[in-house]
């Protein structure tokens, strides 16, 4: 992946462009041997004028293969994993370049916040004013009111995802916070400030995906497996739903991506979730299966997330301090898992031990999700 933050001045297809090539480095491979591109984009026609972007970004990286550009918001590059998966594990191609690009920070404020806002029901949440961060805050509200909570378990979130980022040199936001910075932060949706939301942001990201047919006759040695992927859905308005504290795409994309792998919620050692506001990460870690409905809210301040806990999520700084280029988030959880799972991120010795992992993106207020599931090659 690409270092996430402010490149104002560079296209998405540039940013996939360096990744892709960051990825041909560390796999030993070149271009020529891309069968398939699954690019995952969402803002590019709102923020470059710019559809069709899946041969466009096959061709920055050199490859002149079928390219599909992959929309689903924010779970846009998690589902372009999914689908290189699938598309290796059937048959089709035995080398598929998937990941994302996103160029968000070209845009103003008002203007990246309606761009966003379109992954939202146009016809009844945009139209009425709804934003991301109004509706996570519903979420969040009715959270405190239905299982209790506060700002300050919020905050914890905000403050161990900085912590995690400091020494990440990819990460958007390299520094630590405190909890009275989080409670004291201008006030974006209440209960939000500033700290509980994840930024916008530029950057790209991308994976080689390869048969082990092709491993091993190319000499390879692929250290991590994705040896299980899940997708689920919900309906798209909140107000639709049957509650707004719990996400069912994530759970029904956990439930396959566990069967697909053959593990439980109990065998994952560290997981990247997709913590666009703070609360999102509480709803993740309970669909996910690592906590009760209504038990998850106290996970970070009691320390039990943390690189040092018993469950360490977000170790890359998750997106509120890594970053959030939406197109790129899904493929930049694969990137950082894989590296922590073979021992070459800035944060793999504080769980050396670790064998499983899994990534969780999710898109809107979590209509889709993608949970991909990776292990350690014996």
């Amino acid at each position: 992946m690409t270092a996430f933050g402010k490149s104002p001045e560079r296209t998405a297809r540039e940013l996939f462009a360096e990744a892709a090539g960051k990825a041909y480095d560390d796999a030993g491979l070149s271009p020529g041997a891309v069968e398939e591109v699954f690019y995952g984009n969402f803002m590019g026609q709102h923020a470059e004028q710019q559809g069709h972007s899946g041969p466009l970004a096959a061709d920055s990286a050199g490859v002149t293969a079928p390219a599909t550009r992959i929309e689903s918001a924010c779970a846009s590059s998690g589902a372009a994993v999914r689908l290189g998966v699938e598309r290796v594990r059937n048959g089709a191609a035995d080398c598929v370049l998937v990941g994302g690009a996103e160029r968000m920070t070209n845009l103003s404020t008002a203007e990246g916040t309606a761009g966003l806002a379109s992954a939202a029901d146009a016809l009844w949440e945009t139209k009425a004013g709804v934003t991301f961060p109004g509706a996570y805050s519903l979420m969040a509200n009715r959270y405190f009111h239905e299982h209790g909570g506060g700002r300050e378990d919020l905050a914890a979130i905000a403050v161990k995802n900085h912590r995690h980022a400091t020494e990440n040199p990819l990460a958007q936001f390299q520094r630590e916070i405190t909890v009275e910075d989080v409670l004291t932060a201008p006030t974006v949706c209440s209960p939000f400030g500033l700290y509980d939301c994840s930024p916008m942001s530029d950057g790209g990201s991308a994976a080689l995906l390869v048969s082990e047919e092709f491993a091993e006759e190319r000499g390879l040695d692929p250290e991590v497996a994705v040896t299980g992927t899940g997708q689920g859905g919900d309906r798209m308005a909140l107000h639709d739903r049957v509650s707004m504290t719990r996400t069912p795409a994530a759970e029904r994309a956990a439930a396959a991506a566990y069967d697909d792998a053959g593990v439980g919620p109990d065998d994952i050692d560290i997981a990247e979730v997709h913590d666009c506001f703070t609360v999102a990460e509480v709803l993740a870690l309970e669909a996910l299966g690592f906590y009760e409905t209504g038990e998850a809210i106290s996970a970070a301040a009691d320390g039990e997330t943390d690189i040092e806990g018993d469950r360490p999520v977000n170790l890359s700084g998750g997106l509120k301090a890594k970053g959030h280029p939406v197109g790129a988030t899904g493929g930049a959880q694969v990137s950082e898992m894989t590296k922590l799972l073979r021992g070459d991120h800035v944060n793999s010795d504080a769980v050396s031990d670790a064998e499983v992992g899994l990534t969780h993106n999710a898109g809107g207020t979590v209509a889709s999700c993608v949970v991909n599931v990776l292990e350690v090659v014996a």
